[in-house]
């Protein structure tokens, strides 16, 4: 354990005994899709004031041809070495995934297993940080939760015909994201009759199918799945457009960073977008998103700090 990692979250106190009830998350009097912001975020035992701040979740992937990293942190040794230094530069959480996004050589669920599971039993036992899966799969989810991870970030808009019930039996959070067709399915040409109100509606419901299935609102967090089924142009619509997605009442995540929709703005390669997804970082935050799913976790923080300083005109909150 390293002497930075073992830290208490700011602002998360364990969640009153009032919200669990035999071992599993309920809801009492609540909306299933509310109408205004969220102002709490759940992970694990965690609770997150995120009125006006913003929560930073640093991307490892332990995959061989990750679009970003092409493989780097594919060993454990280069992941968990990777996580520390973003642990060292503020992320707030960890988010772990064993299978890229989009196109590629065909990963079985053995095979995401022996990638993703060993990685979140080394981060959990390693730094007092939330960890977060990204899979699809609910037996992969099963097995990253009972390893200690607390967040299912799901690109596939729950597919999977187990996942919130295994999300919902451990406890955990999950990302609902929206997606036109499937991961790893090629999309280069979508077509949508009214962008946004598709995706809120998916959105909407993916939430209300998460909160029937047992899982408290303020453990739904959104993503409106940028470059995820969308051309260049419906990204940065959808974008633009996330204080409309983030009144959808749970919290918002913006996975933005170095993507394609952002290279296409000033024609910028894989290793000349920083600044771009700072950019989308910063707008994100002022547009209602709450949770940054980035490469640049320094930057990101520097950006997150200076917004929360200037909009709320106090210093930024303290870390543990």
């Amino acid at each position: 354990m390293t002497a930075h990692g073992r830290r208490a979250a700011a602002g998360a106190p364990p969640i009153d005994a009032a919200e669990a009830r035999d071992g599993r998350a309920t809801v009492v009097d609540r909306p299933t899709v509310p109408s205004t912001p969220a102002r709490v975020l759940l992970l694990g035992d965690r609770r997150y004031d995120i009125t006006s701040r913003a929560l930073v979740m640093g991307i490892l992937n332990r995959t061989p041809d990750s679009f970003y990293d092409h493989g780097e942190t594919f060993s454990l040794d280069a992941l968990v070495a990777r996580a520390d230094r973003l642990v060292v530069e503020g992320a707030d959480i960890l988010d772990v995934g064993g299978v890229k996004a989009g196109p590629g050589p065909e990963v079985g669920e053995a095979e995401e297993l022996e990638r993703v599971v060993p990685a979140v039993t080394a981060l959990v036992a390693r730094f007092d940080v939330p960890v977060s899966v990204d899979t699809w799969r609910a037996t992969v989810a099963r097995r990253a939760f009972a390893a200690g991870a607390v967040l299912g970030n799901d690109i596939s808009g729950f597919s999977d015909p187990g996942y919130l019930t295994e999300s919902a039996h451990a406890r955990a959070s999950v990302v609902a994201t929206h997606i036109r067709l499937a991961p790893r399915v090629p999309d280069p040409e979508p077509v949508y009759d009214d962008l946004l109100a598709t995706v809120r509606a998916f959105l909407s419901d993916r939430a209300r199918l998460a909160v029937a299935a047992g899982i408290a609102p303020e453990r739904v967090i959104l993503d409106a799945g940028l470059d995820l089924g969308k051309t260049p142009d419906q990204s940065l619509s959808l974008l633009r457009a996330s204080e409309s997605l983030a009144a959808l009442g749970h919290p918002l995540l913006l996975s933005a960073s170095n993507k394609r929709f952002l290279g296409s703005l000033l024609e910028l390669g894989i290793d000349a977008r920083r600044d771009a997804s700072l950019a989308a970082a910063a707008l994100g935050i002022t547009l209602g998103c709450r949770v940054l799913r980035v490469h640049d976790v320094a930057g990101t923080c520097r950006v997150r700090d200076s917004l929360e300083a200037v909009l709320s005109s106090r210093p930024p909150t303290a870390r543990g």
